[in-house]
């Protein structure tokens, strides 16, 4: 009896194995790399992309950007990896850092929920659409339009302007009838910030356009976030910094499941993605104290402007 359960069991086992093996999970793991990286080793390709993502979670704080605007172009620009796993490992990049940081800034007063949901609700649907329209055009328009893009968004970085304490003269008939005001403790200042928002009808059809974008190319939206909230609406800028990257941990989860459910996110890239961004960032944190923020800046706008030109060139083919 013994010999025959423990026959019964290991042929249990090795149909089990070779339906795993035969199963849309390891389709897709050999699928995420292209046919010229099949000459490594299967762990090849995840340590580099741990040292990558290391050194990359490193600049993103110094540069003061999310983890996700760099990911996505510089992967999908110099790694065997097809975009759309690219797209989904980017979504779950800047999704673990909104999640680390979302309660710690509600906790200090600086994320806003009332600012917060209504922003949440248009960006995180528009952000689920974004998803499946990336999902359905050809990689090589998806790629073209994330190199123009990124390179927009270098731009943006270039001339952007930021006004810690905007002036609002007075809050607009909507902000009122949604009560989206705040107070919060400036702490270098020791003084007492009562701030509110106007222009918020223009500032929600903003994030119509940021959410599709966020889901479309799988970038944690915070670049675009921050100006509208700040220069547009008039939200002070570090409510504006706080309630943008709390407002990821909700617009990015509705895209991830997207990419989740069609199979787009497996192991052998998210894992050492997000361990690569959280050990860098542990580490840029230090650096910050110490380096010159200008000069950052421009290693960033540099790093993200050839990434948006390789991405740009990809996608045309050239």
């Amino acid at each position: 009896m013994p010999r025959r359960l423990s026959g019964g069991v290991g042929a249990k086992l090795g149909v089990l194995f070779l339906l795993f093996c035969s199963s849309p999970v390891m389709a897709a793991a050999e699928g995420a790399v292209a046919p010229s990286s099949q000459g490594h080793v299967w762990w090849f390709w995840p340590l580099v992309l741990l040292i990558v993502t290391f050194v990359m979670g490193i600049f993103a704080v110094l540069g003061g950007v999310g983890g996700g605007v760099l990911f996505v172009p510089i992967i999908s620009g110099f790694f065997p990896f097809h975009l759309d796993f690219v797209r989904g490992t980017g979504l779950l990049v800047a999704l673990s850092g909104a999640l680390a940081a979302g309660p710690g800034l509600l906790k200090m007063n600086l994320a806003s929920l009332r600012l917060a949901i209504p922003v949440a609700l248009i960006a995180s649907a528009c952000a689920i659409v974004g998803a499946m329209i990336g999902l359905a055009l050809p990689t090589n328009i998806v790629q073209t339009a994330l190199g123009a893009t990124i390179i927009g968004i270098c731009v943006l970085m270039v001339t952007a302007k930021k006004a810690e304490f905007p002036e609002v003269p007075k809050a607009d008939k909507l902000s009122a009838a949604l009560r989206i005001y705040g107070v919060y403790q400036e702490k270098s200042t020791g003084k007492t910030i009562d701030w509110k928002i106007h222009r918020t009808p223009q500032g929600l059809a903003l994030f119509i356009l940021i959410g599709v974008m966020a889901g479309m190319f799988g970038l944690g939206a915070g670049w675009a976030n921050v100006p509208v909230l700040n220069l547009m609406m008039g939200a002070p800028l570090k409510i504006s910094v706080a309630t943008s990257k709390f407002l990821l941990s909700i617009t990015d989860t509705s895209a991830a499941w997207i990419y989740l459910n069609q199979g787009c996110v497996i192991p052998m890239m998210v894992v050492p993605s997000l361990v690569g961004i959280m050990l860098g960032s542990f580490v840029g944190v230090r650096i910050l104290a110490v380096a010159k923020p200008t000069v950052i800046r421009w290693i960033v706008i540099g790093m993200l402007g050839f990434a948006g030109i390789k991405a740009l060139s990809k996608g045309l083919g050239f």
